[in-house]
């Protein structure tokens, strides 16, 4: 079993690879929004997200063959249930999760903050499907690559909140002046600074 139905859907081509899940997030009953890395043909991946009953709606971003995928998706899989476990036991999840190739199949590595008893407890109640490899505990050293580390306190409010309005949704669900109504900023202010947001995150993923 797959542990993102997307693995399938990306599986019947083979110059296209999921490379991390960047965010996973429920918004209602039903339906999921995702950032994920892709890395291959991307025009053959807006084919395959069109013609996917999964896939409600969907941007594809990135040029020389890497690219960022916003999508609105029905299920999230395996992994919306190991999300909904580590939130049971209060631990934080890390993004983002990486892909990595095991001895058999294809895994997902990702980084848990919590006490040691809680992540041991969670990982003894892993729902079918979903095997684990602890690779080691120890105090929590952040990545250099975390959002927060590359946007300013001010940049990342923004973008929580275009995310979280639809902005990057297809159509857009909002828009400048509303963004900026919400933060007390001008529009110009809200448009330069999405501007810097994309070039940073685009430039970061790309290295």
């Amino acid at each position: 079993m797959q542990v993102h139905p997307i693995d399938d859907l990306f599986a019947q081509s083979d110059d296209l690879t999921v490379e991390a899940i960047r965010y996973v997030s429920p918004v209602h009953e039903g339906m999921y929004v995702e950032l994920l890395e892709l890395r291959g043909d991307l025009e053959r991946a807006r084919t395959l997200l069109t013609e996917s009953p999964d896939a409600i709606e969907f941007d594809v971003v990135g040029s020389g063959g890497r690219g960022v995928v916003y999508l609105q998706c029905r299920t999230a899989g395996l992994v919306d249930k190991l999300i909904s476990l580590l939130h049971e036991h209060e631990l934080v999840l890390d993004w983002p999760m990486r892909y990595i190739d095991t001895t058999d199949s294809q895994g997902l590595q990702l980084t848990v903050l919590g006490t040691d008893e809680a992540i041991r407890t969670a990982a003894s109640e892993l729902p079918n499907g979903i095997h684990l490899r602890l690779e080691r505990l120890g105090e929590y050293r952040p990545s250099a690559g975390r959002l927060s580390s590359m946007l300013t306190e001010r940049q990342l409010e923004l973008f929580e909140l275009a995310v979280r309005e639809g902005y990057y949704e297809v159509p857009r669900r909002t828009t400048h002046r509303n963004l900026a109504e919400t933060l007390d900023i001008s529009t110009g202010t809200v448009s330069e600074h999405l501007q810097r947001i994309e070039a940073k995150l685009i430039s970061g993923y790309l290295g």
